[in-house]
């Protein structure tokens, strides 16, 4: 299969191939799709030097007019190619082709649109009540200016969303960006980066994209002075590393990391829809989601009732072929993002919990894992503590509604949650008492554009998305002048 896609990086306005390379896989064979560049760290300096300059000597900063024609661009350009990169996200990232009509893809694309309209009518000033101080008056204003030059790091799970999520909100400000892609993904990104290029008009250096197999170009991208923020999504260990790195230079960081986010079943739920919802969701993508709700707790006395409906669920989960329309679940990213899974069901099971269905690599070509229920589990166990990243459904029982807040509250996580019951305001009573950035109530879908996402305690710092998205890459500076 001949698939659009870019091997070379973006630095300063051009295409430029590495020496050295590295192989992306199709996660879903398990076959070599090619190679693409393989950064060094002299690469990362010219990617610097270049949003450095275009920050530093050019007008970017202060042209909203040419910001807005440029993300205008940037949106009528990725919809010309949304085809070719549709087919590019199933082969390279195993994405169901159903997903890419949504998070993968689709939506991401009109994150562009969202926030180019945004910038069209965004206060970057505002005015503050004439002060009378020391005998005079003064009048005195707020404006909002571009944070600086940008460095921003993504993972493999959602290329295209997280790429644009960062991207595009970061060029509404006046950012200029270094933007560094997965090692597992980097097709994905790099054809960003060629679009770019070749079909929007924005200015040599303002937007660079680099790929690396090895971890010298993240480690010198979150320490580089050059580098006046962060905006970083991935796992918390390595969000906190970043944190670190970044404090030598006070360096500002976004950071959207883990979670193990609990969907809570109230006793008056209707159990097989909920059933349904909690099969389906902890498949989605193969579990590889940061919000998902790998946590379903259960009131006790109806846990075994509960697990019969929701491994009957797991059953119907059509996995396989990403690229067939009818397939829900596709690979995980690679073996040993299967292995890791495996590792962990392994040890839960030897920890007491009930292995109900799934537990197993699929036999064959590619990534696959079975969808898996595991029953009884005790809420302080590995398996109900730590992300597994996988199509891995934990279930956990509860004694009464305190029980149950307690339970989903019991994380060092605090980025999503769910509930489910009749009542829809006691379920939203519920979902207040639960410490977490985003919350569904009986199924209801918060990602969209213009919604902060974003997590309490180690799932992150700061919002992505919505006008919160925007106000990340913003600095605010306070004028005064005699008003008389």
């Amino acid at each position: 299969m001949s698939l659009f896609h870019e091997d070379r990086l973006l630095i300063d306005g051009r295409l430029v191939r590495a020496e050295r390379t590295f192989e992306t896989v199709d996660p879903s064979t398990g076959k070599v799709l090619g190679t693409a560049s393989d950064a060094d760290t002299g690469h990362v300096e010219a990617a610097v030097t270049a949003a450095r300059r275009a920050f530093d000597t050019t007008d970017w900063m202060r042209d909203r007019e040419l910001r807005l024609r440029c993300l205008r661009s940037l949106y009528d350009a990725l919809h010309t190619h949304r085809e070719e990169l549709r087919d590019l996200t199933i082969a390279e990232v195993g994405a169901p082709r159903a997903l890419t009509h949504g998070p993968q893809l689709d939506e991401p694309i009109e994150m562009v649109k969202y926030y180019a309209d945004l910038l069209e009518h965004h206060p970057f000033r505002e005015e503050l009540p004439v002060l009378e101080s020391r005998g005079r008056r003064h009048r005195r204003w707020i404006e909002k200016e571009a944070a600086g030059v940008v460095a921003a790091i993504l993972p493999y799970n959602f290329p295209n969303q997280l790429a644009l999520a960062k991207l595009a909100p970061a060029l509404a400000a006046g950012c200029t960006v270094v933007l560094k892609g997965a090692p597992d993904t980097p097709w994905t990104t790099l054809a960003l980066g060629r679009i770019i290029a070749e079909e929007t008009g924005i200015p040599p250096g303002v937007v660079n994209v680099l790929t690396s197999s090895g971890p010298e170009t993240g480690a010198l991208l979150t320490t580089h002075p050059g580098i006046d923020m962060i905006t970083f999504t991935g796992s918390t260990p390595v969000g906190k590393a970043i944190m670190a790195a970044a404090s030598a230079t006070l360096k500002r960081v976004f950071l959207e990391l883990g979670g193990k986010s609990a969907m809570i079943l109230l006793d008056d739920a209707d159990l097989a829809n909920a059933a349904m919802f909690a099969a389906f969701t902890i498949c989605s993508h193969s579990g590889q989601g940061c919000a998902l709700t790998s946590r379903l707790l259960v009131p006790r006395e109806r846990h075994d009732e509960i697990v019969g409906l929701v491994a009957a669920m797991l059953g119907k989960v059509r996995y396989g072929d990403p690229a067939d329309p009818k397939t829900h679940m596709g690979p995980l990213i690679s073996e040993k993002q299967r292995a890791k899974v495996h590792g962990m069901v392994e040890r839960a099971v030897a920890a007491g919990a009930r292995l109900v269905t799934g537990g197993r690599p699929v036999d064959g070509e590619g990534f696959f894992y079975e969808p898996t229920l595991l029953a009884g589990v005790d809420p302080a166990a590995e398996i109900a503590q730590e992300e597994v990243f996988g199509p891995v459904l934990a279930v956990i029982a509860y004694d009464d509604e305190d029980d149950a807040v307690r339970i989903a509250n019991d994380s060092v996580y605090g980025l999503s949650g769910a509930v489910l019951g009749a009542d829809a305001e006691r379920a939203t009573a519920v979902a207040r008492r639960i410490r977490s950035g985003t919350f569904s109530i009986n199924g209801g879908n918060y990602f969209a554009a213009d919604a902060p996402f974003g997590g309490f305690k180690q799932s992150g710092i700061g919002r992505e998305m919505g006008v919160a998205g925007l106000e990340e890459f913003l600095e605010l500076k306070t004028f005064a002048v005699p008003a008389d």
